[in-house]
């Protein structure tokens, strides 16, 4: 079995301005209290839903996959491990690979997105997020941030950062300023290790939660948790012998156009597309 590279380890993250603290759990999917904070109002329970494989593609099982993204008809991915890790843009439909750029050895990959002309690529613990040209996916500038990166994705006229904790971060797609956070609930609880997002058409955020085979889906305006979906029969669609070989289940994009979604792992040998329901 191949030794797991890289993998994120729980800790302290460090926090600035509106970015609330992050609870370092290991259990996946562990849910969080707040304390002594009144708890808001949950509202309706979240819907449970599963995934409904619509069809399968070959990926990269040396990928240490940390973010997906399709734009202009081509998949983009970030991949992570210190030394290692990159950015790259592929055909959609022939997976032939256009281009591919290194990130500084000193750094550790993660979460990517499309804003505009640009392509954000965070990384995580050296407080660093990469601008990139969107055609050529060279760097153009290095923007500071406090804390950790670990996912991101564009959604009108912000940017939606998490870094591992219960919280998003809200960002200007230019600058990458803070606009504002807010705090992630399921059914009125905190949940930490969001990871890889993904903002869909609708106006909701999709999470990655880490070290788990869940994906939930947030509204991002009250932070809620409207949905969990069950992504296990993505692993256990794979053979045993590459079950002993994957890392987590990371890395989601919608399909334009349609209500489905490629989700990945990291190691993992296959793209999956997928449905949501219930």
């Amino acid at each position: 079995m191949r030794p797991r590279q890289g993998s994120k380890l729980p800790g302290p993250i460090r926090t600035a301005g509106v970015l609330a603290p992050a609870t370092a759990l290991l259990a996946a999917g562990i849910l969080a209290g707040c304390g002594d904070e009144p708890v808001p109002d949950p509202g309706p329970p979240a819907d449970r839903l599963r995934v409904e494989i619509v069809a399968t593609r070959p990926h990269d099982p040396e990928a240490f996959t940390q973010g997906l993204e399709i734009s202009d008809g081509e998949l983009l991915e970030g991949t992570g491990r210190s030394g290692r890790s990159y950015l790259s843009a592929r055909a959609l439909d022939t997976g032939v690979e256009r281009t591919r750029v290194p990130v500084p050895d000193d750094m550790f990959g993660e979460g990517i997105t499309v804003a505009g002309d640009t392509v954000w690529q965070l990384t995580w613990k050296d407080g660093v997020a990469i601008a990139r040209d969107r055609d050529t996916l060279a760097a153009r500038d290095h923007v500071e941030y406090d804390g950790q990166g670990w996912g991101v994705c564009a959604a009108g006229d912000r940017l939606v950062m998490s870094d591992g904790s219960s919280t998003l971060t809200f960002r200007d797609p230019v600058t990458f300023d803070v606009l504002g956070s807010t705090t992630v609930r399921v059914d009125g609880r905190e949940i930490d290790n969001l990871n890889e997002l993904e903002c869909a058409v609708d106006g909701s955020v999709y999470a990655n939660v880490w070290q788990t085979d869940r994906i939930v889906r947030i509204d991002p305006g009250s932070g809620r948790v409207t949905a969990t979906i069950d992504a296990g029969a993505l692993r256990d669609a794979l053979t045993d012998e590459q079950r002993a070989e994957i890392d987590v289940l990371n890395g989601i994009a919608q399909v334009p156009g349609t209500d489905r979604f490629l989700v990945t792992g990291k190691y993992w040998p296959t793209m999956f597309e997928v449905r949501f329901v219930p």
